[in-house]
């Protein structure tokens, strides 16, 4: 007998969810991977976040904050998440 998955979420919500971070060319992380490094292994990092997402097993990673300056002077806090965990 095969269990149901906790949370219907589609292989295509995943892919395009990928595609929009991969538009974004954000910087890496707090697990310094880039997006050039998880696309080495794509189907493989994709399918495993599928899989976390869709079993309730997910959990997001902590965000890298880095502060940037603002226009009018001063610095404000910028939060980097992770491509993947």
């Amino acid at each position: 007998m095969s269990e149901a998955k906790p949370y219907r979420i589609s292989k295509q919500e995943v892919w395009k969810a990928y595609e929009k971070v991969k538009a974004n060319q954000g910087a890496a992380g707090v697990d310094e991977q880039s997006i050039e490094d998880f696309d080495k292994k794509l189907k493989d990092n994709l399918y495993k976040i599928w899989n976390r997402m869709s079993s309730g097993s997910y959990f997001p990673p902590p965000v890298l904050a880095v502060e940037i300056d603002k226009d009018g002077g001063g610095k404000r806090k910028l939060g980097i998440p992770t491509v993947a965990a």
